[in-house]
Order: structure tokens, then C-alpha cells, then sequence
């Protein structure tokens, strides 16, 4: 339940093993340390450093922008529609990326904020019974209007999107939401992905709620 694991699981479908991880206790509060801060002042994961040929180091900040730029720096892979003049298959990978990464991602962080990471005192029934709601209602009929169409959200291809989407979809069905049979069929088609078995590799070794 990190945004670190949709950033992953695409690199893994670029580039193989060919790049480092560095592992942060979150439960530990590693992401307020000041070295941490200096990378990331939003103190949360993922930060995706790229080195460059002068020897200088760029850095990012958000999955979502992380996501749409190494798709498109690795066009040979074929996991995101070119760039180009206006096409409706770019337009439409680009919502769809963008309505993973923000308007989805931001009802799930809800649920974790309220259901897993706020202490009792500071929980509130009401937001996740909204949240919720909001999911079952605006969310999952859009995803599952595709995925009847579909096996993947833009239709019969995998891309990047599934990256960001499918890992939306795995973090929603722990709340026991997308229980529709098309949510566990989409996800045992990206299950079944090397990449997606590289990136999900180590989920044992974290736990939902700090302890």
C-alpha cells in the first residue's frame, strides 16, 4: 500500500533488475529524517533519483509524473501511446493515469489514513463510510465499464496505466472493494506478469498497520 510499488513494477517491465532500491522505514519515521527531507520535502515515497551523464542526479517526487515520464523515455516497450499530434489513445491513456494517480489514489489514501495508520482517537467512521461509498458508486462502475470491454484498462493492451490502475485495484480489494469477478480476473492477468511478480516480491515483508 505504497505509491513506491506502481513506480517499481513499471520499471521492472522497462528495464529489468537494472536499477536500485532503497528500502525506507516509513513506520519508523525514516521519511522525516533531515537527509530525507532534502530529497523529498512531502517526507512520503516514492523519490525516483535519475543519474545523468554529467554525473548530476535529477530527482522526482510523484509516482504519477515518475510513471508517465519512464514509459514514455522507453517508446521500444510499447507501454504508452506516443507522443504526437493529438491522438484520442493518448488522450485516453493520459486520463486514465491521471484519474489513477490522483482521484483514486486519493480516496484509497483516505481509507489507509482512517482505517490503518490514524490512531483510534483520531479516526472517523464518517470519512471512510463517504469514502467508500464514493468508491463503490463513481469509481468502480468507470473500471468496470472498461474491463467489460476490455482485458486491460485501455482496452486489449497492457500499458502503463495497468500499472498504476491494477495497483489501485490491489489496494482497493483489501478494503473489500473491486469484488466484482472482472477485478479478479483483471488481477490475475497482471498477477501473472514477470514484472508485476518482481515488483510484489517482497509484499511479505511489510505489514498493513504499524505495529
Amino acid at each position: 500500500m505504497s505509491r513506491s510499488a506502481r513506480v517499481k513494477w513499471l520499471l521492472h517491465e522497462l528495464v529489468g533488475d537494472d536499477f536500485d532500491v532503497e528500502t525506507l522505514g516509513l513506520y519508523q519515521g525514516q521519511q522525516y529524517q533531515a537527509d530525507y527531507l532534502r530529497r523529498n520535502p512531502n517526507h512520503a515515497v516514492p523519490v525516483l533519483e535519475v543519474s545523468l551523464s554529467d554525473g548530476s542526479v535529477f530527482t522526482m517526487i510523484e509516482s504519477g509524473a515518475m510513471v508517465s515520464l519512464l514509459a514514455d523515455l522507453y517508446p521500444v516497450e510499447g507501454l504508452a501511446p506516443p507522443p504526437a499530434d493529438f491522438t484520442p489513445e493518448r488522450a485516453d491513456y493520459l486520463q486514465m493515469l491521471h484519474f489513477g494517480s490522483s482521484w483514486v489514489d486519493m480516496v484509497l489514501w483516505q481509507l489507509r489514513l482512517h482505517r490503518d495508520l490514524y490512531s483510534p482517537a483520531d479516526r472517523d467512521d464518517r470519512t471512510i463510510d463517504r469514502y467508500m461509498n464514493k468508491f463503490r458508486a463513481e469509481i468502480e462502475p468507470q473500471l468496470k465499464a472498461r474491463l467489460d470491454r476490455g482485458p486491460y484498462i485501455l482496452g486489449a493492451s497492457f500499458s502503463a496505466a495497468d500499472c498504476v490502475m491494477g495497483h489501485n485495484v490491489l489496494w482497493a480489494s483489501l478494503y473489500g472493494l473491486c469484488a466484482d469477478d472482472c477485478f479478479a480476473s483483471y488481477l490475475e492477468r497482471l498477477a501473472a506478469r514477470p514484472a508485476f511478480q518482481a515488483a510484489f516480491a517482497d509484499r511479505d515483508q511489510f505489514a498493513p498497520r504499524p505495529s
